[in-house]
């Protein structure tokens, strides 16, 4: 038999404060953000251990090798204090890499992670105005930040990133006039009026991967090269805003190319997106601009687009 393995520990939240600030992020025109001060700096780690190192705990209950997933748990909070980084995918990466150090008989893993986002609080600051506290903070339920990154040993022994995945997930979306969905196909099994124009409310999520020779600005990180979860975002409300999209699968494409042209580090992106529009309840007789809508019973359309260089 051939046999493939892996295990691990999943979704151990991380609370890091006082991490590296993120700063020196190249400004786009889409998005205010340059840089975080990474004062609290949070997210849920997996690590998923490949290879046949732990073989005989499979096929004869030998433990002797087996590193507990409770030991992995606390590994990732320990070491997580030596972390000198300021983005995500360097965290994952120096996880790792301190992992295939500690461990030699690990032969390779992958490092997942989904960011905890929290928003700094307003509180009063000088001259009666208001400022971001450099002390609290409010956890946010929007989209955050993810990424993945495989960690492997060369022939020479080296310790390298064997794939690098960044991403935003949980986008929510919605724009109340300025997105048509028209002069589809229709058959016998069609009920779908068209709409020259509608609300539009989609979740997204959408990936990205740096060319090889760019990995570093991600992992070690060069600050101007790299590409922040939270500029993507900008940019995909930006776009939304302003682009007259004729379907959703026109309206990530639009996204995805804006990506493309104003990041040339990024080799691909990706999207995986759901049409939420809500179902129409009322409208006003005497301004057919207002309606009153309710959310919508499933299924939901799905949408999926990669765009790569060629």
């Amino acid at each position: 038999m051939k046999t493939e393995i892996h295990y691990g520990k999943a979704a151990v939240s991380t609370y890091r404060t006082y991490a590296t600030p993120l700063r020196g992020v190249t400004p786009i025109p889409e998005s205010p953000f340059t840089g975080r001060g990474n004062v609290l700096f949070a997210a849920e780690l997996d690590v998923r251990v490949l290879g046949e190192g732990f073989l005989p705990a499979y096929m004869e209950g030998d433990n002797r090798r087996v590193v507990a997933t409770d030991t992995m748990k606390n590994f990732i909070h320990l070491e997580s204090m030596a972390f000198t980084g300021s983005t995500l995918e360097g965290w994952l990466f120096f996880i790792g890499r301190r992992f295939l150090e500690t461990y030699p008989h690990m032969e390779r893993l992958v490092m997942t992670g989904r960011e905890t986002p929290f928003a700094a609080a307003s509180v009063p600051g000088g001259e009666g105005g208001w400022a971001d506290s450099e002390v609290l903070f409010h956890r946010t339920h929007g989209s955050h930040a993810t990424a993945s990154v495989g960690v492997d040993r060369t022939v020479e022994g080296r310790i390298v990133p064997a794939d690098l995945r960044s991403g935003r997930a949980g986008l929510q979306l919605i724009k109340v006039s300025g997105s048509s969905f028209a002069s589809f196909a229709r058959d016998e099994y069609t009920t779908l009026p068209e709409r020259p124009d509608r609300p539009l409310y989609i979740h997204c999520d959408i990936g990205w991967r740096y060319a090889e020779g760019e990995w570093g600005a991600a992992l070690d990180p060069q600050p101007d090269r790299y590409v922040a979860p939270e500029q993507v975002a900008d940019l995909a409300a930006t776009v939304f805003d302003g682009f007259v999209s004729l379907s959703i699968q026109h309206l990530v494409h639009e996204i995805g190319q804006r990506m493309l042209d104003r990041w040339p580090q990024l080799t691909e992106v990706s999207f995986e997106a759901e049409n939420r529009l809500w179902d129409l309840s009322h409208t006003s007789e005497d301004d057919p601009r207002v309606k009153v809508y309710t959310d919508p019973r499933p299924p939901f359309g799905r949408i999926g687009l990669v765009l790569k260089r060629e």
